[in-house]
Order: C-alpha cells, then sequence, then structure tokens
C-alpha cells in the first residue's frame, strides 16, 4: 500500500470507489486536465493488494467514463470548436490553411489518433476534442473511441492489478521513457508537417476545396 499511501487520490478512491473512477476518468476525457490514468493505477493497485474493489468493475467503470466522457468531448468540439478557431485562430497562429490542414490530417489519420491519443498523456484529454473540432466522421470516431477506451482500461487496469506493488518500482521509469517517446514523435511530426507543409496545404485545399463552415 506505500504506493497508494503516497497520493491523496488514495483517499478518493477509498471513500467512493467505482464512482470516483468514473466522475474523474469521464470529465478528463470530455477535455478537463485531471489524473484519468492515475486513478485507473491506483484503483487497481488497491483493489490487487486489499480486495475491497473489484477489477471486472473498475475496467468497466473506466471504459464507460473513457467513452462517454470522450463523446461529450468529441460533440462539443464539432458543435463550438470550429467556429472559434474560424474566428480566433489567428491570435495563436492558426489560419484558414492551417485549421483545413487539421481537418485534412484527421480525415487521413483521424482514427489511429483517437485510438493511440487514449494512451498518451498529451492527447489523452484533448483528442476527442480535437476529433471533433476537425469533423472526423461520427462513425469512424464512435469505432475507434470504443476501441481505444476497452483497449485503454483493460490494459492499464489488469497490468497495474497484477503488478501490485511492483508497480511503484516501474512506473516512473516508464512513464518517464513514454513521455520521451511522446516528446520525440511529437517533434518528429512538426518537423515533417513544417517541411512539407507547402505540399500538405495543397493537398488539403485539394481535398476539401472552398471555406471551411
Amino acid at each position: 500500500m506505500s504506493f497508494l499511501s503516497n497520493l491523496p487520490i488514495a483517499d478518493l478512491i477509498a471513500s467512493y470507489g467505482y464512482l470516483a473512477i468514473f466522475v474523474i476518468i469521464a470529465l478528463e476525457s470530455a477535455g478537463v486536465p485531471l489524473p484519468g490514468e492515475t486513478i485507473l493505477i491506483s484503483s487497481a493497485v488497491y483493489a490487487g493488494s486489499t480486495g475491497h474493489l473489484n477489477i471486472g468493475l473498475i475496467i468497466l467503470a473506466a471504459a464507460t467514463a473513457a467513452i462517454l466522457g470522450d463523446n461529450l468531448g468529441y460533440w462539443v468540439g464539432r458543435r463550438w470548436g470550429m467556429p472559434l478557431l474560424l474566428r480566433y485562430g489567428h491570435l495563436i497562429a492558426l489560419d484558414h490553411g492551417r485549421l483545413k490542414l487539421g481537418q485534412y490530417l484527421f480525415r487521413e489519420h483521424g482514427g489511429k489518433i483517437v485510438f493511440f491519443g487514449r494512451f498518451t498523456a498529451m492527447l489523452r484529454a484533448y483528442a476527442a476534442v480535437l476529433a471533433g473540432v476537425n469533423k472526423l466522421d461520427a462513425r469512424r470516431f464512435l469505432i475507434f473511441n470504443g476501441l481505444g477506451g476497452i483497449a485503454w482500461a483493460t490494459i492499464m487496469g489488469l497490468g497495474s492489478y497484477y503488478c501490485g506493488r511492483s508497480i511503484e518500482h516501474i512506473a516512473g521509469p516508464v512513464g518517464l521513457a513514454l513521455l520521451a517517446l511522446v516528446i520525440f514523435g511529437g517533434l518528429a511530426l512538426w518537423l515533417f508537417v513544417r517541411k512539407h507543409e507547402t505540399r500538405l496545404l495543397a493537398e488539403a485545399e485539394t481535398a476539401i476545396p472552398g471555406p471551411l463552415a
């Protein structure tokens, strides 16, 4: 229990159980920066150490919350995101061409972004909102979001449950390694887009002609 005893979130798990898991993960998935993955890992370790929670119900609560929260974020982004960016995007270097490029990239690779974004700290809270903003097809979003939510909850939940206290020793190094991988991948993507921006902008204009609505 030493891993949990160092986390204030342990009190939430002990007091509110599945409700705390569901609410925090749902809000994070909708775009609120909360520790969704932390509460999933902590509750799974807690279940394995004490037997006070059922790991199957933890995974069910986490997967359901992830899917529902992502759907809320997606529809909020789809309804209000693009009008706001069309009006104010230039203030953060997102002109009309770059907004169209984002929509084009989500059209081509949106399913992958939604699925793998569930496993990435920097994207987990925003991938669904960005998918909505960039008008990713709703059916594709539902499929990849559902698969991602179930896979994430199952892998992280069972992995933490069976690792038990050893998670205390591996979570830090693994987290740093994943963070480094995400930063490297993001930098590589940024460099690729910058290098090929003119070509990608032309492809985006061909694929999505005319002004964005």
